[in-house]
């Protein structure tokens, strides 16, 4: 009978940091920018614009923890956000618990 050679690969566990400068969330892994979200600030409302995550870290959350920081920013200045980026529209129609800072 022959031995079937099974191999299972387990993905690293990947640890990143995240830094908030010029109207911008990163994700930073050894200090290179590997996902980010930006937006535009005016007034009260932040228009987010773009969120790209890097093809080594697609399918891990980073992008949803990307958005995650965004309304948590939103929710500490009081500022609302209007989500014109798919991706970033997307998560927080998923998520209720997103949806307060939501424009109306």
């Amino acid at each position: 009978m022959q031995k079937k050679n099974e191999q299972h690969t387990k993905k690293e566990a990947i640890y990143v940091d995240f830094k908030h400068e010029n109207n911008k969330f990163s994700a930073l892994e050894n200090s290179e920018e590997m996902a980010f979200l930006s937006y535009v600030s005016n007034g009260d409302v932040l228009t987010v614009d773009h969120t790209k995550v890097s093809p080594q870290l697609e399918g891990q959350g980073i992008g949803k923890k990307l958005v995650a920081q965004v309304v948590e920013y939103a929710r500490s200045e009081n500022k609302t956000i209007d989500p014109q980026c798919p991706f970033a529209n997307g998560i927080i129609e998923k998520t209720p618990e997103f949806q307060d800072v939501l424009t109306k």
